[in-house]
């Protein structure tokens, strides 16, 4: 059974730099492409940024792009979102998850993370 766990986020103020983990259990790890959602307070769910298994591709949404970089450590079933520049926008829950990339442009998730809080204060 696949399990994804979370950790960082917590409190920041606007410029901030924050770093999220999500360890992974689960022996066909590597082979999977790994994402990152959000979803802020009175809204819905929404992509972040997406990894394939060996690093490759990386997609971006627009709101992101040029500020949070996803990656992966492999030997240790560690997959990273590394956020610059944060804005009070970036308020939310994040969300790691599995997938696959079913367009060069787009992930489709199939297992969740519990979660971690991420407040960006002005």
């Amino acid at each position: 059974q696949v399990q994804l766990v979370e950790s960082g986020g917590g409190l920041a103020q606007a410029g901030d730099s924050q770093r999220l983990s999500c360890v992974a259990s689960g022996r066909t790890w590597i082979r999977y492409a790994m994402g990152w959602f959000r979803q802020a307070p009175g809204k819905e769910r929404e992509f972040v940024a997406a990894i394939g298994g060996s690093g490759e591709p990386t997609i971006y949404a627009d709101s992101v792009r040029g500020r949070f970089t996803i990656s992966r450590e492999n030997s240790k079933n560690t997959v990273y979102l590394q956020m610059n520049s944060l804005k009070p926008e970036d308020t939310a829950v994040y969300y790691c998850a599995r997938g696959r990339f079913p367009s060069s442009n787009s992930f489709t998730p199939d297992y969740w993370g519990q979660g971690a809080h991420l407040t960006v204060s002005s």
